[in-house]
C-alpha cells in the first residue's frame, strides 16, 4: 500500500457545518470536496470498520485487511472532490474498490496462515478457548478455500448485511445470480465443514 492518509487533507475550515453525523454520503462527499475535514471523519466513522472488516475476512489477515481498507479510503480522498451521486452510492463504491484490491493483493502476495481469532482466554476452561479458536480457524479456511465471488456474496449477505440487491449490484450480476453464489457457497461450506457444519453454520 502506499502510505497512510495525509493529516493535512482536507484543509481545516473555519467552523464545522450542522449535522454532518447525520447527513447523506454524497451531502459529506460535497461537504469534503469543499474542505470539511469534520465531514471526513464522519464518512470515515461510518464506513470504515466494515470495509476493514469485509477486507480481513477475504484476505484472512486483519492487518492486510486494515491495509486495503486504508489504501481504500485513501483512493476516496482523491475522489471525493470530483464525487458525483449515483444510484450505486458511496458504499457499493467502496466495497468494489475493496474487493478489487484485495484480488490484486491475493495476485501480488499468498497470505500466510495465521490465527487471527481474538477471543478473551478463560483460563478455568483452556478446552472451551481452543474450541472457539478452532471453530473459527476452521470457519477461515473454509470460506478462503471458495471461489472469489462466493466468498464475496457470502461476506456481504451474511457478514456485513447487504441485500440481494445490493450485493448485486457491487458484483454488477443480477439477484437471482447472487442467489446462486450463495446456494453454491454454502454446499461447499456445508461439505467442508462436515461434521461441524451444523454448528459452525448456526444451523438447526
Amino acid at each position: 500500500m502506499d502510505g497512510s492518509v495525509p493529516k493535512n487533507w482536507p484543509p481545516p475550515r473555519p467552523g464545522p457545518i450542522a449535522g454532518e453525523a447525520g447527513a447523506s454520503d454524497d451531502a459529506l462527499l460535497a461537504q469534503i470536496g469543499a474542505g470539511d475535514v469534520a465531514a471526513w471523519e464522519a464518512i470515515i466513522d461510518r464506513h470504515l470498520p466494515a470495509v476493514s472488516r469485509y477486507a480481513a475476512y477475504v484476505l484472512g489477515d486483519n492487518a492486510q485487511g486494515e491495509d486495503v481498507a486504508q489504501e481504500t479510503f485513501i483512493r476516496l480522498m482523491k475522489k471525493a472532490q470530483t464525487w458525483e451521486a449515483n444510484g450505486s452510492g458511496l458504499k457499493s463504491w467502496l466495497f468494489r474498490v475493496a474487493r478489487n484490491l484485495c484480488i490484486d493483493y491475493k495476485r501480488k502476495k499468498r497470505p500466510e496462515p495465521i490465527e487471527n481469532a481474538e477471543f478473551i482466554a478463560d483460563p478455568i476452561d483452556r478446552h472451551a478457548t481452543d474450541r472457539r479458536i478452532d471453530i473459527a480457524n476452521t470457519m477461515e479456511r473454509a470460506l478462503a478455500a471458495l471461489p472469489e465471488p462466493q466468498q464475496t456474496a457470502i461476506v456481504l449477505v451474511h457478514y456485513e448485511g447487504f441485500s440481494g440487491s445490493e450485493a448485486a449490484n457491487l458484483l454488477d450480476i443480477s439477484v437471482e445470480a447472487v442467489e446462486s453464489l450463495l446456494a453454491r457457497a454454502r454446499r461447499s461450506l456445508r461439505q467442508a465443514l462436515q461434521p461441524d457444519a451444523r454448528e459452525l453454520l448456526g444451523e438447526r
